[in-house]
């Protein structure tokens, strides 16, 4: 959608990033198109969050309630559940199986604001819209939707210590690798 200059804590004028560029980027090269992912090379799926989540993987922060999800990632989605397979979201990501898992049980953090500890507590309201069901959780915790194999974890959608973050993400992964049962 647009890039942000994280310094500044705005929109960077007259730059723009390509999401598989910058996924090579991160991962050191090892990536390839969302297009080729299939439930029968993989046990699970995670998708990170970040406001990227709400940008370019879907138009959540435009659209909220009315986002579109980008088709790949709907189709991605749709065929890890229907092969009973685990999904992981974290941060704002959850939005997306409430979107397209409609009834997908799904966590980020809590529904309210609490002095600003937790900035996107409007987020649980826009999930129970799109139909999913909200599960206020800490950031060091994950909850788990074991009908539909839906991990879910708060992460920055909480400000606090970097750790705690870590901590939560931790919990989803092992929950999602618990799931598959290896």
């Amino acid at each position: 959608m647009h890039v942000v200059d994280h310094s500044k804590g705005q929109p960077a004028e007259a730059e723009s990033r390509n999401v598989l560029v910058e996924s090579a980027r991160i991962a050191r090269g090892k990536i390839a198109s969302l297009a080729k992912l299939t439930t029968a090379d993989h046990d699970a799926v995670i998708f990170p969050g970040g406001f990227g989540a709400a940008k370019n993987l879907s138009t959540f922060a435009v659209d909220g309630k009315d986002c579109k999800v980008n088709r790949e990632v709907e189709r991605v989605l749709k065929d890890f559940h229907k092969a009973g397979k685990p999904i992981g979201l974290c941060c704002i990501s959850p939005v997306l199986a409430a979107k397209v898992l409609p009834g997908a049980e799904v966590t980020v953090g809590h529904e309210e604001e609490e002095g600003g500890k937790w900035p996107y507590a409007g987020t649980a309201g826009a999930i129970k819209e799109l139909g999913g069901k909200h599960c206020v959780k800490e950031v060091t915790e994950a909850h788990v939707d074991t009908k539909n194999k839906v991990v879910t974890t708060p992460a920055f959608m909480c400000e606090t210590e970097l750790h705690n973050i870590f901590d939560g993400i931790g919990a989803m992964v092992k929950n999602v690798l618990k799931l598959t049962g290896k």
